[in-house]
């Protein structure tokens, strides 16, 4: 199950139609870009919080 979660933020990204969209902007960039730049960080504390699970 907690290796399920690392895969989140690939299958979040390969969803294109989903987040394809220019508005909400931040900063001046279009939604799009914006959200790709989120997912990782994201997918780093993902990683983060699974590896000290497993490493207990």
């Amino acid at each position: 199950m907690k290796y399920l979660v690392l895969m989140l933020p690939s299958a979040i990204s390969l969803c294109v139609p989903f987040y394809n969209v220019t508005e909400p902007r931040l900063f001046g960039f279009p939604f799009f870009y914006w959200f790709l730049l989120v997912l990782i960080p994201l997918s780093s504390l993902l990683t983060l919080i699974v590896y000290r699970i497993e490493k207990r």
